[in-house]
C-alpha cells in the first residue's frame, strides 16, 4: 500500500492527514499555534513552522510507510534568510499590514491596471510579499542588506524538506512580482522593490517531485484554497466550491484571466493545471455566527442553535444582519463597515437571531456569484457552515443552485495528497484521482422557499450603509 501525505499550513494550525492509495483517510493529526500580533503586526517563528510539520510526519510515519507527501500553505507569509537558510527575523504572517505605505508606493509607480494585468491581483495592499519586502528594505535595511533567499511557507518547508530552493507557480500569484502569463518574475517589479531574481526560488510545476525526506517522496503542492479544491473535485467546468469558514472564499476555474475592470476587487491566480481560478472572498462569515454564540448565547451549542432557527420562517421576520464585523472586501471594499441587526420588533426571539446569521451569510454569497458574473450548475460546499444542513439549504434556496457537501472534510489534506500521488505515478492525473478520492456526502436542491424580499432588505440595507 503506497500511503499518499497531505499537509496543510493553515494560519493558525497545521493538519497533517494519510490517505491510502484509494484515497482513503487512515489518520490526521493537527497541530495548533498562536501567532504573535502587535497592532497591525502578525509575526512567527519560521523554524516553529518547520518544527510542527516535521513532528506531524514523523508522527504519522512512525505508524504508516509514507510513500509520497505534498504540503499546502497560505500564500503571502513571508521568510527571508541568510544564504546558508538561516531566518533573519521572524516571517511575516499574511495577515501582517504593517507596509501599507509601501503598498501606496508602489501603487503610485505602476498603478493598479498594469499590476492587474501582469500579476492577476486588482489592488495593492500591505499583505503582498511586494509590499513587505519594501517595507523591510525601508525599515530593516541591516536585516535586508543580509537576505540571500526570499521565501513564502511552502518554499520554506520544501526547502528544509529537501535541501532544494524551489516553489511553484499558485504560491507566487499573490506576491505582485510574478507573471501568471509567462511563469517567470516581474524584473521592473523586483528593481522598484530592490531584490535580484537570483535570491528566488526556482519555479517547477504543482505535483511534480522534488526530493526525499526519510525516504518519503517529497512534491511540491499547492495553495490551501488550490489544495481544497481539488479536494472537493472542482476541476470540472460547471462545479465550483464555497468555504464557509471563519471567513468565505469562493473558488471559480477559469481558462483565462478576465479583462482589467476597475470595478472589480476579484483577484485571479494560477491554478494547478496551469489554467487560472477566481477565488472571491469575505473577511467575516462563520467567525459571525461565533461571535454570537460565544457572547450572547455561550450555553448552547451550533447544533442548538440550528435547532432554534429551523423553525423560524425564511426571512427571519423581516430581521436582516449586515456581517461586517471585521469590515467588507467585495462586492464593494470598505474596511471601516460595520454590522449590525436592523428590523427589530418585538416578536424577534434568539432563533430569528440566528437565522438571520445564516440568511446574511447566503446573501453574501449570492452577491458575490452576482458580482463575479458567475453561473454554475453546482457548488461544493465546504468549511464548518458545510456541517449545518439548515445552513446549506438556505444557500440552495437563497441562490437557487445544488448545494453539495462532501465525506471527507479535511479537502485540503486530500488535496495535497492527490498531487502528491500524481508526482509520484500513484493516480494518472488529478482528475482520474478526483474521480476515485472524491465522494458526496449531502445534496441540496432548491426547496421553493422564497428568499427574494429577504435578499432585497440585505441589499438595500447594504447600499445605505455603503
Amino acid at each position: 500500500m503506497k500511503y499518499l501525505l497531505g499537509i496543510d499550513v493553515g494560519t493558525t494550525s497545521l493538519k497533517a492527514a494519510v490517505f491510502d492509495e484509494n484515497a482513503v483517510c487512515k489518520k490526521t493529526v493537527t497541530k495548533d499555534y498562536t501567532l504573535s500580533v502587535s497592532g497591525d503586526r502578525v509575526e512567527f517563528d519560521a523554524n516553529e513552522y518547520w518544527k510542527l510539520a516535521s513532528e506531524a510526519i514523523d508522527e504519522l510515519a512512525s505508524e504508516f510507510d509514507i510513500y509520497a507527501l505534498a504540503t499546502d500553505t497560505q500564500c503571502e507569509t513571508l521568510i527571508v534568510t541568510d544564504d546558508d537558510g538561516n531566518p533573519l527575523r521572524d516571517a511575516i504572517v499574511w495577515l501582517d499590514n504593517r507596509a501599507a505605505k509601501e503598498a501606496d508606493k508602489i501603487k503610485a509607480k505602476f498603478g493598479e491596471e498594469t499590476v492587474y494585468n501582469i500579476t492577476g491581483q486588482p489592488e495593492v495592499t500591505a499583505t503582498w510579499p511586494a509590499s513587505k519586502m519594501l517595507w523591510i528594505r525601508e525599515n530593516e535595511p541591516f536585516v535586508f542588506s543580509k537576505i540571500r533567499k526570499v521565501f513564502l511557507l511552502e518554499d520554506w518547508l520544501l526547502y528544509k524538506l529537501t535541501g532544494r530552493f524551489i516553489t511553484e507557480p499558485t504560491l507566487q500569484s499573490s506576491t505582485i512580482y510574478f507573471d501568471i502569463h509567462n511563469h517567470c518574475w516581474w524584473q521592473d517589479m523586483l528593481e522598484f522593490v530592490g531584490i535580484d531574481k537570483s535570491i528566488l526560488p526556482q519555479i517547477i510545476p504543482c505535483g511534480t517531485l522534488a526530493g526525499e525526506y526519510k525516504g518519503i517522496k517529497v512534491c511540491t503542492g499547492a495553495i490551501d484554497q488550490i489544495a481544497g479544491a481539488i479536494g472537493a473535485g472542482v476541476v470540472k467546468k460547471g462545479v465550483i466550491s464555497e468555504m464557509t469558514g471563519t471567513t468565505m472564499v469562493v473558488f471559480v476555474p477559469t481558462d483565462t484571466v478576465p479583462q482589467y475592470n476597475p470595478e472589480s476587487k476579484i483577484p485571479c491566480h494560477i491554478n494547478y493545471d496551469g489554467k487560472y481560478c477566481l477565488l472571491l472572498w469575505t473577511p467575516t462569515a462563520g467567525i459571525a455566527l461565533k461571535w454570537f454564540k460565544n457572547n450572547l448565547c455561550e450555553n448552547y451549542s451550533f447544533k442548538e442553535l440550528d435547532n432554534m432557527a429551523k423553525d423560524i420562517e425564511p426571512g427571519s421576520c423581516g430581521l436582516t444582519f449586515l456581517p461586517y464585523l471585521c469590515g467588507a472586501t467585495m462586492p464593494r471594499y470598505n474596511p471601516d463597515a460595520r454590522g449590525m441587526f436592523y428590523g427589530l420588533t418585538m416578536e424577534h426571539t434568539r432563533g430569528h437571531f440566528v437565522r438571520s446569521i445564516l440568511e446574511s451569510v447566503a446573501c453574501m454569497l449570492k452577491a458575490g456569484l452576482e458580482y463575479g458574473g458567475i453561473d454554475c450548475d453546482e457548488i461544493r460546499s465546504m468549511g464548518g457552515g458545510a456541517q449545518s444542513p439548515l445552513w446549506c439549504q438556505i444557500k440552495s434556496d437563497m441562490i437557487n443552485k445544488k448545494i453539495v457537501t462532501l465525506k471527507n472534510e479535511e479537502t485540503a489534506c486530500l488535496g495535497s495528497a492527490i498531487l502528491a500521488g500524481v508526482a509520484t505515478g500513484v493516480f494518472e492525473n488529478v482528475e482520474s484521482a478526483c474521480d476515485l478520492a472524491v465522494e458526496k456526502n449531502k445534496e441540496y436542491t432548491p426547496s421553493g422557499d422564497d428568499y427574494t424580499d429577504c435578499y432585497r432588505r440585505y441589499c438595500e440595507l447594504d447600499e445605505k450603509l455603503f
